[in-house]
């Protein structure tokens, strides 16, 4: 046991291999930073004025969507220019960037302040894209799904550890201090991703750049890849439409007494922890058996789970329900950035995968609106339904995208 616990961090690694390890913890850095605030973001809103409850919902809504509008615009041109300088100095100006606006939004006195760096901070978004880009450019095809699956579970790691101290930290020391804490992580993943990540980059000259419209004509898989662009759209639709409402909803479901943020900041590390668990075995499953028929699968699962959500009585029946949501997880985006690599050439990877970046933000924009509409006309029940319907819908559509032809 000893002799291969050594051979296995003692043996030579290919370059990929080496990234995919810098990376996972950069990742898992990343995961613990945005996460820090995110479960929270709602409540903190509700510290920056005096709102009725339509009111909270909808600026939770706009806060939660500013970032991913921006993103959904800027990121083709950052794919364009990653392809152009390599996905490393994308990795960089994410971190470092996105280190300076976060920690500035623990400054805010208002919401309408917190709302325009949300909008800038997409600017400087990407850093998880960009490390998939340049695992999946790096990475054999017959090892892609793996690879990625691992990757994965770096951000989701991440994303289960950062609630669980952010909880802690913003019932201790209030929620502006975990906003200086995610700047200094980040800053710390800018460090390590500057210092240790080294990419084998062959520039495309700017005069032999293709249009992306040339791009989408030459791939061989177009449906497909058009098919896995929306399909990142409707599967984010659903995540993020319960963003702005989910630690309201454990407020309800808690009827407004007891460690609120704590059990917001338990509820939203649940999830990672089955990711965590199934994303790699379920990437190397689909490299055997297929990654569409995974996708279909982890589809159809989680609008089983999104269901049941509208009924539930107490945060016990809930963290239970989106315990089971992070099997889902593990089998999704993972399994579209999969079906992406296989199908698209290495020199357009950066701005396919761009593009489904922009169709992630249009998803994260829509999302937060359909759940805090929703909520608004009718109730935080009627959210977990209206995501069922998103994902049932998006069933279907990877059901006919993935279809061979006659």
């Amino acid at each position: 046991m000893f002799e291969k616990i050594k051979n296995f961090f003692l043996r030579p690694r290919q370059l990929w291999e080496k990234n995919l390890i810098v990376l996972w913890i950069g990742t898992f850095m990343a995961g613990i930073a945005f996460s820090l605030v995110m479960p929270f973001l709602s409540l903190y809103i509700d510290t920056l004025g005096k709102f009725s409850s339509a009111q909270l919902n909808l600026y939770s809504g706009l806060t939660y969507s500013a970032t991913f509008l921006v993103m959904a615009i800027v990121s083709p041109i950052w794919g364009r220019l990653a392809d152009r300088r390599g996905r490393k100095l994308m990795i960089l100006r994410a971190s470092f960037g996105m280190a300076i606006v976060i920690a500035a939004m623990g400054l805010v006195t208002n919401v309408t302040q917190l709302i325009l760096l949300r909008l800038l901070q997409g600017v400087f978004s990407g850093y998880v894209s960009n490390s998939n880009a340049l695992i999946a450019t790096e990475t054999p095809k017959q090892s892609s799904g793996k690879a990625l699956g691992i990757l994965i579970t770096g951000n989701v790691t991440g994303t289960l550890f950062g609630p669980l101290v952010g909880g802690v930290v913003a019932a201790i020391f209030g929620y502006r201090l975990t906003f200086f804490l995610t700047g200094l992580i980040l800053f710390l993943v800018f460090l390590l991703s500057a210092v240790f990540v080294k990419e084998n980059f062959q520039p495309v000259p700017k005069n032999k750049m293709q249009t992306g419209a040339t791009i989408f004509r030459n791939l061989k898989n177009r449906k497909i890849v058009f098919g896995m662009l929306v399909t990142t759209l409707l599967i984010q639709l659903g995540n993020f439409s319960i963003s702005p409402i989910i630690s309201l909803y454990i407020r309800d479901l808690m009827h407004h007494a007891g460690p609120i943020t704590i059990a917001s900041g338990i509820i939203a590390s649940l999830p990672g922890i089955a990711t965590l668990l199934a994303a790699p075995r379920l990437g190397a499953l689909g490299d055997k058996i297929g990654t569409a028929r995974i996708l279909k699968i982890g589809m159809l699962f989680a609008v089983a789970i999104f269901l049941p959500m509208a009924l539930v009585t107490n945060i016990w029946q809930f963290g239970s329900l989106r315990f089971l949501v992070g099997i889902s997880d593990g089998a999704l985006l993972p399994a579209v950035q999969t079906l992406l690599a296989k199908n698209t050439p290495a020199t357009a990877t950066g701005r396919i995968f761009s593009y489904n970046q922009s169709f992630q933000a249009m998803g994260n924009v829509l999302g937060p609106l359909l759940g805090s509409t929703v909520s608004g006309i009718w109730n935080y029940n009627g959210v977990f339904i209206s995501t069922a319907v998103v994902l049932f819908m998006g069933f279907l559509w990877v059901t006919f995208a993935t279809k061979e032809p006659d």
